[in-house]
């Protein structure tokens, strides 16, 4: 379901005309997702619009987040499914918070299985 999830989010976000769409696989590196999208939005108003658009495509075939964070504000947006994580930010948030560079790169001294 995964596959099928990130082609409904990419589409929902081209749809809404989402700028700058970039698919992450954070498999290895996170332990809550296997992959996040990163989309950005011109306004807030966008940014509310990319993120009721992927809710509202992903729920036309019964797939429901797990949780939605930053409606009210509309400046960063995140929708939980999962192993699928929606980002809609603003320019501005994009740059700050660099996130794409963040879940680029493995960290350097990871600390092995203790088990």
């Amino acid at each position: 379901m995964t596959i099928e999830l990130k082609e409904i989010v990419k589409r929902a976000l081209a749809d809404i005309k989402g700028e700058n769409i970039v698919e992450l696989d954070v498999v290895g590196i996170s332990d809550v997702a296997d992959t996040l999208v990163l989309c950005t939005g011109v306004s807030s108003r966008q940014v509310k619009s990319l993120a009721n658009n992927v809710l509202d495509e992903a729920k036309k075939v019964n797939i429901r987040p797990i949780g939605v964070e930053g409606m009210d504000a509309g400046d960063w947006v995140l929708v939980d499914y999962g192993s699928v994580v929606v980002h809609v930010m603003l320019p501005a948030s994009r740059a700050f918070y660099e996130l794409e560079k963040l879940w680029s790169s493995k960290p350097v001294n990871q600390i092995p299985d203790l088990d």
